[in-house]
């Protein structure tokens, strides 16, 4: 049986807009990489606008870095650790001519590690440094080995993870694409505004973007199918 115009076209209505909706899910692929946050003045944590090379922190200040994956910095999870001066440093006396940094390194969880690794403990550090240092540099006197790719993008804290760098993870936890470049990771991480850990889970701009356009053009067909009857 002939079905109707109209319903012939309503139909590659939905069956567009599913379409639509099921390759914005598809591609809601993240990186893994380690995130860089900064303590907003007690407030909680901020993602950091600069990388943590470039960052020097005045005594007192909280760093933190968290491991995790997520597509760019306005779904990064913060660490879980509030970012607390006082109690990360306080068996860490004040000395003349160095300053002292609160870090908070946060490996994340088994979710976010790569195939085969297992996360460190979430640990904190109060670095006593030069009053010129960098945040790297506060990192490196009590986290090494640290790894660096090419770019200088931060790959791994204290050895972890062992291998790669801002990989591009296909949604699955352990799963990874080793083709992606860490330059695209780069540019999530760098994007530069302060973070939020609620991770909400609706479809993206361009997803409602395409829907509205495949809305408007499934409403002509069926207008232009109606018309001929």
């Amino acid at each position: 049986m002939r079905r109707p115009l109209g319903t012939a076209a309503l139909l590659l209505l939905v069956g567009a807009v599913l379409a639509v909706l099921g390759a914005g899910s598809a591609q809601a692929a993240g990186y893994r990489y380690w995130s860089f946050w900064e303590g907003d003045g007690g407030k909680g944590w901020a993602y950091a606008t600069q990388g943590p090379s470039v960052v020097r922190p005045d005594d007192g200040a909280v760093q933190g870095f968290r491991f995790s994956v997520s597509e760019d910095s306005q779904d990064s999870a913060q660490p879980r650790r509030a970012p607390d001066f006082g109690a990360v440093c306080a068996d860490t006396p004040a000395k003349d001519g160095r300053k002292r940094i609160a870090l908070v390194i946060d490996p994340g969880t088994a979710a976010d590690a790569p195939d085969g690794e297992k996360p460190p403990a979430l640990r904190t550090a109060c670095a006593q440094v030069a009053p010129d240092a960098s945040t790297a540099e506060a990192l490196a006197s009590v986290a090494k080995p640290l790894r660096y790719d090419g770019s200088a993008m931060l790959c791994a804290i204290t050895g972890y993870p062992r291998s790669g760098c801002g990989e591009q993870t296909d949604g699955s936890s352990g799963s990874a694409d080793a083709s992606s470049s860490s330059e695209d990771a780069a540019d999530a991480s760098a994007a530069g505004d302060a973070g939020r850990s609620d991770g909400g889970g609706g479809p993206s701009a361009g997803v409602l973007t395409g829907v509205g356009a495949v809305l408007v053009l499934g409403a002509a067909a069926v207008f232009q199918a109606r018309r001929r009857r």
